[in-house]
């Protein structure tokens, strides 16, 4: 549980047979799988904590979210919407279920990615992306459709401003169909197999659902065939050839500036947020 409100599996890192280069630029995974939580009162969640030096991007499946931050921003979003936060700097943040899902209770689906910001935009100002499904397009595909967030996928651009190259996407499928994009061979790609089942490249065993995809940097082109309908979220991106220092929710480039930002904390200068 992190929190009392998400009961996540922890992809990486940590729990991966390899480092936090091995996907830069993205640094960390959790995925809520559905899971039903009974009613409530109280909304659950994660109650005020700090971030600093990259960005925290919610996407859910099933569910409502809602976030507040110290620069003043906050929003709820649901099925299909995704909030992306770039901590920069500095910011206190707390996320819990909506106030009327906690109410009624349900099936709770969402995963969150952390995403690292190059060094010369680690001090960049807050800021919040709330990211609507009517202004996330879609490409068709036969039989499925390609939700593109961030990046370019089928000549689709997604809403979601970034400060490196990357691609994220939700991928949908029926069973039989098929999808395939070529990306630069030096960037690291992985894909979370959201529900269904399916095939990927050569490998004959289907990867099953709820279980992470980590591709090698050795071809262009990722080929998928699914066995059943499936959903999954794709994470492409060119790696951040700098140094990873992470503390807990800060992450920077030296020990110093690590040790910097643990003063700057204690000295109340990411705000406030009640």
């Amino acid at each position: 549980m992190v929190g009392d409100g998400f009961r996540v599996h922890h992809f990486f890192p940590g729990n991966a047979p390899f480092d936090q280069y091995r996907l830069s630029p993205f640094l960390m995974l959790d995925y809520n799988a559905p899971f039903e939580f009974p009613k409530s009162d109280r909304p659950r969640g994660v109650d005020v904590h700090p971030h600093k030096g990259f960005e925290t991007v919610s996407i859910v499946f099933e569910g409502q979210v809602a976030h507040y931050d110290s620069a003043g921003n906050q929003g709820v979003i649901g099925p299909g919407e995704v909030q992306w936060m770039t901590a920069g700097r500095g910011i206190l943040h707390k996320e819990f279920h909506e106030e009327n899902f906690s109410k009624s209770g349900g099936i709770f689906h969402m995963a969150q990615l952390w995403v690292n910001l190059p060094s010369a935009h680690k001090l960049h100002a807050p800021r919040y992306q709330d990211l609507r499904v009517e202004n996330i397009p879609v490409h068709k595909l036969e039989g499925g459709t390609v939700k593109c967030i961030a990046g370019e996928l089928f000549g689709i651009r997604g809403p979601a401003n970034t400060f490196s190259s990357m691609h994220l996407a939700v991928i949908q499928l029926q069973a039989g169909a098929q999808f395939e994009h070529s990306f630069p061979d030096h960037y690291n790609i992985c894909c979370l197999m959201v529900e269904g089942t399916g095939t990927w490249c050569h490998l004959k065993d289907p990867a099953p659902a709820h279980h992470l995809v980590v591709f090698h940097n050795d071809g262009k082109q990722i080929q998928f065939q699914a066995t059943s309908d499936a959903i999954i979220l794709l994470m492409a991106g060119e790696p951040i050839e700098e140094p990873i220092v992470a503390y807990g929710p800060f992450v920077m480039n030296t020990h110093e500036e690590i040790q910097e930002t643990l003063q700057e904390y204690r000295a109340g200068k990411f705000g406030r947020l009640e």
